[in-house]
């Protein structure tokens, strides 16, 4: 068995955490999946597994080749692939997006990308959390606002337009805000970044300059959807995506305020580790995403 080959057994068997589901997915008998590995680590002269009766776990040795192995395959697949560009893109792909755009908005329209290109499977994390590409494996994900210099490729995707709204019962009680000095009479429900615990001031662009306040809040909150179900409570205004509370304005639920003076919109990125070149199922998955945010969300 070719060195490649040993890889491709081996990533398989970390990724299923176990051998026999790792050679059912390879149409392998079990005992060639695990000789393979027994063969690998021969090579190597390093132990690459924890084997437990039911679960297979990589030693700290075995993680950092795991990550080792996974660009090698992805480099052979990319050469193989050079002067086969009509083939059908092929392999598997793991993204990480925000989690209302997930399930909301990709995780609908997978099927019609999956029916296109059948030879690609998708493992789709869905997660506010910053994910690290290279520690978590991960080959692109979706990022909604300012980014860091991270060394990472970036494709931007667009711009995100942000409102404001509260409830009715809301208004109801504390009176409909007209103009930005209002906005001391009233509450706002706080937003902490999953990852920072940082709360932002109210935002607001005014004759082209961004101007911010803090605000009153009893209420802070870690996720988008316990941020919006507070603001349909009545609890205080948010600033969120327009997109994300689409239907709440339908069904009434919510009330948009302050139309005229709405923060900046976020811009909405695609990032992936730096390569000279992409793979063809990224590629043919990053255009397909960038279609679908353009039309459903931007």
């Amino acid at each position: 068995m070719d060195r490649i080959d040993l890889f491709r057994i081996f990533v398989r068997v970390v990724e299923c955490s176990n051998f026999t589901r790792a050679a059912d997915m390879l149409g392998m008998p079990r005992s060639s999946v695990s000789a393979a590995v027994q063969e690998l680590e021969g090579r190597v002269g390093a132990r690459l597994l924890h084997r437990t009766t039911r679960v297979v776990s990589p030693t700290q040795d075995g993680l950092a080749f795991y990550e080792r192995c996974r660009r090698l395959i992805a480099d052979v697949e990319e050469a193989e692939n050079v002067f086969r560009q009509t083939a059908a893109p092929s392999g598997r792909l793991r993204i990480d997006v925000p989690g209302r755009i997930g399930r909301l908005v990709i995780a609908p329209a997978l099927p019609e990308f999956l029916d296109a290109y059948p030879e690609i499977d998708i493992d789709l994390g869905v997660t506010d959390r910053a994910v690290n590409l290279v520690e978590d494996s991960v080959d692109c994900v979706l990022r909604v606002g300012p980014l860091a210099d991270s060394g990472l490729i970036a494709r931007q995707i667009g711009d995100l337009p942000l409102i404001n709204v509260a409830s009715p019962a809301y208004l109801l009680r504390h009176g409909m805000p007209e103009a930005p000095e209002d906005l001391r009479d009233h509450l706002a429900i706080n937003y902490a970044s999953p990852s920072s615990g940082r709360i932002e001031a109210w935002e607001w662009v005014e004759d082209g300059v961004l101007k911010t306040r803090p605000m009153r809040s009893r209420v802070a909150v870690n996720s988008a959807e316990a941020y919006i179900a507070c603001c349909v409570a009545g609890l205080g205004l948010i600033q969120i995506p327009a997109y994300d509370v689409r239907d709440h304005l339908r069904a009434g639920e919510l009330v948009e305020v302050l139309p005229s003076y709405r923060a900046e919109p976020m811009p909405v990125t695609l990032l992936y580790p730096h390569r000279q070149h992409l793979s063809r199922r990224l590629q043919v998955f990053a255009d397909w995403l960038e279609a679908l945010l353009k039309q459903r969300l931007l």
